[in-house]
């Protein structure tokens, strides 16, 4: 699944929130989705359950590797304007603009990213 409009803006941690939740739909559905994909006794010969089960397992793990490589992604991007604003900052440690950027940039929260095991 990707980001809501094809690109993810790191900059915006508010958006960035918000793709994460948008991307977490399938996690937060589960119950439904499970209710869906395994058959009662009245459909169980019209639906295959190995194969839905498989299907919705397929859609869960690609969320997951979605949602692992947007937050990791973010991540790497936060760290190099890091970086580089501790380079400016050894370069000019008296210009409070950039003391005041790279603290904006460390203190981004970014949440923990969980390996999920199914």
């Amino acid at each position: 699944m990707a980001a809501p409009g094809g690109a993810l803006n790191c900059e915006d941690f508010s958006m960035f929130q918000e793709v994460l939740k948008v991307m977490r739909t399938i996690d937060d559905r589960i119950v439904h989705g499970l209710n869906a994909t395994v058959p009662t006794a009245s459909f169980s010969g019209k639906v295959d359950a190995t194969q839905t089960c498989k299907e919705l397992y397929e859609s869960l793990m690609e969320a997951h590797l979605s949602r692992d490589k947007a937050i990791k992604s973010c991540i790497t991007e936060t760290s190099a304007v890091v970086g580089q604003l501790r380079e400016e900052r050894a370069k000019d440690s008296d210009n409070l603009s950039i003391i005041k950027q790279l603290r904006k940039e460390q203190t981004k929260h970014f949440p923990t990213v969980k390996t999920h095991a199914v």
